[in-house]
């Protein structure tokens, strides 16, 4: 149940007349008593005052409170009762990540592989509403998370994602069609793989090219992104005197995550730091969206009835109380 609405508001304005109303009472109230001419009125202190002194207006406070409730009925006092009924058309998500050993590679901060967990698990605490996924990919590839709203089971698999849980190398063509499978069967309206990557297919059993013609079969669209920066970038490498970090060529196949996003319906985006990186999730938060349609149903309540039940009941008692008790002479 909502607040009261007014059907006729312009009827409350007729509430000005109350305060006049109680202004004109009170400066005529001294005409309502009666008068006696003594030569000496010192006794009359010493007499008591008779409870209908004080009572007496009472008749006039009734037909003020009888004015006021007609005057606020006249004006239709609404209440209002809705249903809604909501529509959502869901979106799957499917995340696959590289997690081959060049993602140590510190041209994001502080490296390729933790900028990318930290940015993913932003974009998943972005969207309580959607349903998750998690592929990881190097050499091989393997189902961290298959689908499921249990986002902080997807946030913990994320944190705990490192280099070296599977043979190294970059088997792109073998992670897409990891998250194809995922996908495949989902009756959600938008189905979403998101593909991070920074390097070249030379790894798995599967074509990156036949994996984007499978999406495209089941209407799933890739978003690829290729991390890293140009040129070179530092890489750890383990010495005699401990980690040093030693120029390495970056070669991300754009022509290839550009062809599987747009044989897919996605887009291909190139993330050279962490920022970069962040506003592309951003990018394709905002271009993945659910959508909601909110149907709503409003029915009307009169509740001007007790108003002018109140209003006669107290507009009787002050006729009765003006004619009986409180009955003048001139009456």
């Amino acid at each position: 149940m909502n607040s009261i609405e007014f059907a006729s508001q312009h009827f409350l304005f007729g509430l000005i007349i109350i305060p006049l109303l109680i202004i004109w009472y009170i400066f005529n109230c001294n005409k309502q008593q009666a008068y006696l001419r003594f030569s000496d009125t010192g006794f009359f202190n010493k007499l008591p005052k008779s409870w209908k002194a004080y009572l007496r207006h009472i008749v006039f406070a009734l037909e003020i409170i009888a004015l006021s409730l007609f005057i606020v009925a006249l004006a239709r006092p609404q209440s209002s009762s809705k249903n809604q009924k909501i529509n959502i058309e869901g979106i799957d998500i499917v995340l696959a990540m590289d997690i081959s050993s060049s993602m140590l590679a510190a041209d994001l901060k502080p490296d390729r592989l933790e900028a990318s967990k930290a940015v993913a698990s932003d974009f998943v605490n972005g969207r309580p509403g959607d349903r998750m996924g998690l592929v990881v990919f190097s050499g091989e590839t393997f189902t961290q998370v298959p689908l499921t709203t249990d986002h902080g089971m997807m946030l913990n698999m994320l944190k705990d994602m490192k280099c070296g849980m599977l043979e190294d190398g970059t088997a792109i063509g073998d992670g897409l069609a990891s998250a194809i499978n995922r996908l495949k069967d989902s009756e959600a309206i938008s189905k979403v793989v998101i593909l991070l990557t920074d390097g070249d297919n030379n790894a798995g059993s599967i074509d990156p090219a036949t994996a984007a013609e499978m999406a495209k079969l089941y209407g799933i669209r890739v978003y690829t992104i290729g991390a890293g920066t140009r040129g070179t970038a530092p890489y750890p490498v383990q010495t005699f005197s401990g980690i040093k970090y030693q120029q390495v060529p970056v070669n991300i196949n754009e022509e290839l995550l550009q062809q599987i996003a747009d044989e897919t319906g996605g887009k291909y985006f190139r993330a050279e730091t962490k920022e970069k990186l962040q506003q592309i999730y951003d990018e394709i938060d905002k271009m993945e969206r659910s959508k909601i349609e909110v149907n709503e149903f409003k029915r009307l309540h009169e509740e001007f009835y007790p108003l002018v039940f109140w209003g006669l009941l107290a507009l009787v008692l002050s006729l009765i109380l003006r004619h009986t008790i409180f009955k003048s002479i001139t009456d």
